[in-house]
């Protein structure tokens, strides 16, 4: 849920997402001293600005379904199994650098475990995630503005003629020549102004929540039942999403050996913060929370602009969290070339997407659920597995396998659940 940079790509989506990594050249190698490298603070730096994105929105009114005390529970859990399944590509890749000592990527290291087979699932993985990350900043964005200016028919005959569809429209034209662009360096900057944005954004929030708490308790519920609990399994899962870019960062790590305890103190911080941030916004609203929680805010200037900040902010992203998106089908339909027209129906599907979709918590949970489970359970698991296989131990042998069954049961459970949601809550 990071924010990218210049250069992603479909096997490497996330290599550029933390921009305070240290840029190597080409000639860039084991020679070219740890003094270029990431310290400690800066891994952890670009561990949180790689996990920490727009998702976190949602966690309020996800608190609001399972309840605020099994919502933080959820959150705890996930990013422990996130850090531990991050682990275990990151021993795949230590396993196998001597025969394949340029793993770079996710990718990369499904190339080496399972050959072409493995790199194609892991980016057609990645590129499900990138597409459906931004339907989810389009429903963000035309959520918010109908929420800030209300127009159109209360209640439109269509879907496609909503408020909400009306804004992303108007969007389109904009995004179609955004996506255009063939080289993204004008947009990198954006990789750390998202970052502020979302947590200038988290500041205000949390200000307002602890202030509408005080002044209104209203009454909360602290567990709910299985199917709200595989609901916020999704959210918390799309929340952490971040295995992408592991490997690049333990990569740019100047000391390796400390990675891992790095990577958990990132995770515990940020699984901390997201339950901080998803309670306070459930107890100060209630059973009022919003999908967004930006839009239980007054009609204050600071309220105003922190919304039109993340809108701004999220419109100028989409570009390039579709770059790997474009990477994949260009390669596959156009032998490499830039293809605007391609690029065209691409950002149309994910209009259309946007637009059906009714709320923005409930596709959290979908994409959540089914693919980002995939992306950073069940592959890395299997992974593992298979490099180590029985050598790691029963202890171990029965811990990948269990990732597995349960990753796969619950992406099978979580998915229904969510698309079970989604169609009750519109008129499809």
């Amino acid at each position: 849920m990071g924010f990218h940079s210049r250069e992603a790509s479909s096997s490497s989506s996330r290599l550029d997402a933390a921009p305070l990594l240290p840029h190597h050249g080409h000639g860039g190698g084991a020679g070219g001293g740890g003094h270029h490298l990431s310290s400690q603070p800066k891994t952890f730096a670009n561990l949180f600005i790689a996990v920490v994105g727009s998702g976190v929105l949602g966690l309020p009114y996800t608190f609001s379904r399972t309840g605020w005390v099994a919502g933080s529970i959820l959150l705890l859990a996930v990013a422990a199994l996130t850090y531990h399944c991050m682990m275990l590509l990151v021993a795949c890749r230590r396993r196998l650098a001597y025969d394949h000592p340029k793993i770079a990527s996710f990718g990369d290291l499904g190339a080496a475990v399972c050959g072409a087979a493995g790199r194609h699932v892991v980016d057609a993985m990645l590129v499900l995630s990138q597409a459906s990350f931004c339907v989810g900043y389009l429903i963000f964005i035309s959520n918010t503005m109908a929420h800030l200016c209300p127009i159109g028919d209360s209640s439109p005959s269509s879907p496609l003629l909503t408020a909400k569809a009306i804004f992303i429209w108007v969007m389109l034209p904009f995004q179609l020549g955004l996506n255009s662009i063939k080289t993204l360096t004008l947009l990198a900057p954006l990789s750390i102004f998202a970052d502020v944005v979302d947590l200038g954004a988290m500041g205000v929030v949390l200000g307002q929540d602890v202030s509408s708490w005080l002044a209104n308790k209203p009454p909360v519920f602290a567990f709910a039942g299985p199917t709200e609990l595989l609901y916020g399994l999704g959210v918390a899962v799309y929340a952490f999403e971040g295995i992408g870019m592991v490997l690049p960062l333990e990569a740019e790590a100047a000391d390796k050996r400390k990675f891992g305890g790095t990577l958990a103190l990132s995770m515990a911080f940020i699984a901390v913060m997201y339950g901080l941030f998803g309670a306070m916004g459930y107890l100060a609203f209630g059973a009022a929370t919003r999908d967004i929680i930006t839009t239980n805010l007054g009609t204050g200037w600071l309220s105003v602009a922190v919304q039109l900040g993340l809108c701004i902010n999220l419109f100028f992203t989409m570009p390039v969290m579709m770059n790997p998106v474009y990477e994949v089908a260009e390669r596959l339909l156009c032998r490499k070339r830039f293809a605007w027209w391609l690029r065209w129906i691409l950002v149309m599907v994910v209009g259309l997407m946007a637009m059906l979709v009714p709320n923005f918590a409930d596709f959290l949970s979908l994409v959540g659920s089914s693919v980002c489970v995939l992306l950073g359970f069940v592959l890395p698991a299997a992974f593992h597995l298979k490099v180590f296989g029985a050598e790691t131990g029963w202890t171990g042998l029965t811990g990948d396998v269990a990732v597995i069954v349960v990753g796969t049961a619950l992406a099978v459970s979580g998915t229904w659940t969510s698309l079970a949601q989604i169609f009750s809550s519109s008129d499809l």
